[in-house]
């Protein structure tokens, strides 16, 4: 028989939304050599083990984008199986406060409007990020 699910290895990954003035939001591209190649993701990284998830996202947008930022408040959890791996996103609204967007640790940096969003590629468990975006953005 096959192994269950919970099996499968877990990743715990700090996600970052960040603004600019513009209200345009980061996106970036990941390397095509690596897992989930080629595709635009929310920047962001692996929690290690001695660091909180805000931790987490300061330290990977400064070592990935080479920017400064703030982490604001928890915008969603995300939960998502792969056939390879199980994921949990911690996305946080986050504070663009300085630095030029380098793409340090990805081939490509965008800054997007939510109503183009969509013309990017994204890996499957983004597409809730993208939900919960347009549902905070839609008119009361």
């Amino acid at each position: 028989m096959s192994q269950a699910l919970s099996s499968l290895p877990h990743k715990r990954i700090g996600v970052a939304v960040i603004r600019n003035r513009q209200g345009k939001i980061l996106i970036d591209r990941r390397r095509k050599e690596g897992e989930m190649g080629g595709l635009w993701e929310f920047p962001g990284g692996k929690i290690e083990s001695n660091e909180t998830v805000e931790e987490c996202i300061i330290r990977e947008i400064k070592e990935e984008l080479a920017l400064e930022i703030a982490v604001g408040k928890c915008l969603t959890i995300v939960n998502h199986t792969y056939s390879t791996f199980e994921i949990t996103l911690f996305v946080h609204e986050c504070q663009y406060l300085g630095g030029k967007p380098q793409p340090i640790a990805c081939d490509e940096i965008c800054w997007v409007n939510l109503e183009e969003i969509n013309q990017y590629n994204f890996p499957e468990a983004n597409r809730e990020i993208i939900a919960t975006l347009n549902n905070f953005n839609e008119p009361t």
